[in-house]
């Protein structure tokens, strides 16, 4: 029992290494992890007191057991079935297939990344490019139920509205976006899910796809998670707000269960004075085609060569960016009201308020008065005013800023970009730049406009 017992050197150090990784499986690991979740669960709390809507216990779920939950739901297992008659597939195969449609669907969510890293991000690219402005906020934002599922709705006029929103409600609670093909590239995709966004295949015919989708809609909406949508589906080619598709809108419709938790859509209207992608949509505009492809690497060269600037003191930004918000629209109030309870007439209402959120600034005005052709320095003025005033009439709320004059500012932007120009003591838009003067003044001629929605808002 007390002999000597000799060992070669690579045996005792692997049962060292067996030995230590015992100890810390059974009593190193388990302590850590209680004390990492203990200051989590911790830091969370803290986080949701000071949050207008805590982040929901759906959000905090593990991906893997949100993909679980999806998967085996009653209408998704009833979707393969029929998927799998009709197309004559074993059900296994097309259980593999709608599981795989899942995982590309669902998020999954790091308060860390949101919170700790997205809000400063967003907040430090927002102000890096334009000067923010709040637009109108409505006083029923107040008095929406606390219980309620939020749903953001809002104008798609740059990819930038991502990053504006998600800072603009940061006190409010977490967002969960529905992103396109264009978010899908490795490694944006990793971080995009990470921060609870989910992958919408836009345009799919695929009836068991549009069935796992549906249902994960549905299921967040139910939870009470905070989301936000671009109704129209794409990007705006000419700078108007386009008439709303009806998939998301159609899936949350259909799971809304008045005798529940109610859904509460709130409109945001966003205006820039210079909408990074211009060019490129009113090219697609032209051509005809919304093939246009992200480009990761042009975007990071393109934030990096700006901030070069900006830390130079050579880049004085792009304007003003704005968010308005307005009268939130209660689902269940909504159809107890309505005569007409179709997805396409919400679809038409929630567009004619987003359009009246959508703030008034200096870009788009002056855009707006040189359509009229050349004019003086005294005239052009007298347009932007007499354009001010009456989007002023039909609820818009101005964001120039303090002591600020449209005029001014307006047109030394446009001047600057290239795309007017004062010869002769006339203020006149330079050759080639109609397409683009036309889409900036798109916002505020469709803002004058009676549009047959204001009949359907009203009813409401």
């Amino acid at each position: 029992m007390t002999g000597t017992v000799t060992l070669p050197i690579w045996l005792l150090v692997l049962i060292l290494l067996f030995g230590a990784v015992t100890f810390a499986s059974h009593f190193l690991f388990p302590s850590v992890r209680w004390f990492l979740r203990d200051r989590m669960e911790r830091g969370l709390a803290r986080l949701n007191a000071k949050l207008e809507r805590p982040v929901d216990p759906f959000k905090l779920m593990r991906r893997q057991d949100k993909i679980v939950r999806l998967i085996y739901d009653p209408q998704v297992m009833q979707a393969i079935a029929d998927h799998a008659r009709e197309t004559n597939t074993p059900q296994n195969v097309v259980f593999e297939e709608a599981k795989s449609y899942a995982r590309e669907i669902v998020p999954g969510f790091s308060t860390l990344l949101y919170f700790g890293v997205a809000i400063k991000l967003t907040r430090w690219l927002s102000n890096l490019f334009y000067r923010v402005k709040i637009g109108r906020v409505d006083a029923e934002l107040k008095g929406i139920d606390p219980d309620a599922t939020v749903i953001f709705v809002m104008n798609h006029r740059s990819n930038m509205d991502y990053v504006l929103v998600t800072w603009l409600v940061a006190e409010r609670s977490a967002l969960s976006y529905a992103v396109g093909e264009w978010a899908r590239i490795w490694p944006l995709s990793r971080i995009v899910r990470a921060m609870g966004a989910y992958f919408i295949r836009r345009g799919s015919r695929n009836a068991l796809y549009r069935k796992v989708l549906a249902r994960y809609v549905q299921m967040a909406t139910a939870e009470g998670t905070t989301q936000a949508v671009f109704p129209e589906g794409g990007l705006s080619l000419d700078g108007r707000v386009g008439a709303a598709k009806m998939g998301l809108l159609s899936y949350i419709v259909a799971g809304f269960d008045p005798a529940g938790r109610d859904v509460v859509f709130v409109p945001v209207g966003l205006a820039y004075d210079r909408v990074m992608e211009d060019r490129v949509l009113t090219r697609a505009l032209t051509e005809g085609t919304r093939r246009f492809r992200a480009r990761p690497m042009v975007m990071a060269r393109f934030v990096m060569r700006m901030t070069w600037r900006k830390l130079r003191g050579r880049f004085a930004g792009f304007g003003v960016a704005s968010a308005g918000f307005g009268a939130p629209v209660s689902l269940r109030e909504w159809l107890a009201a309505a005569s007409d309870h179709s997805t396409e007439a919400l679809g038409a209402d929630l567009m004619a308020r987003i359009v009246r959120s959508v703030p008034i600034l200096p870009v788009p005005l002056v855009a707006a008065a040189l359509l009229s052709g050349p004019a003086t320095q005294a005239e052009l003025a007298q347009r932007v005013a007499d354009l001010e005033q009456g989007l002023q009439a039909r609820g818009h709320a101005s964001r120039l800023g303090k002591g600020r004059d449209a005029k001014t500012d307006g047109l030394a932007s446009l001047i600057l970009r290239g795309l007017a120009q004062e010869v002769d003591g006339k203020v006149r838009i330079t050759p080639d730049a109609d397409r683009l003067i036309a889409y900036y003044a798109a916002a505020v001629l469709q803002g004058l406009e009676d549009s047959r929605e204001d009949a359907a808002t009203r009813r409401t």
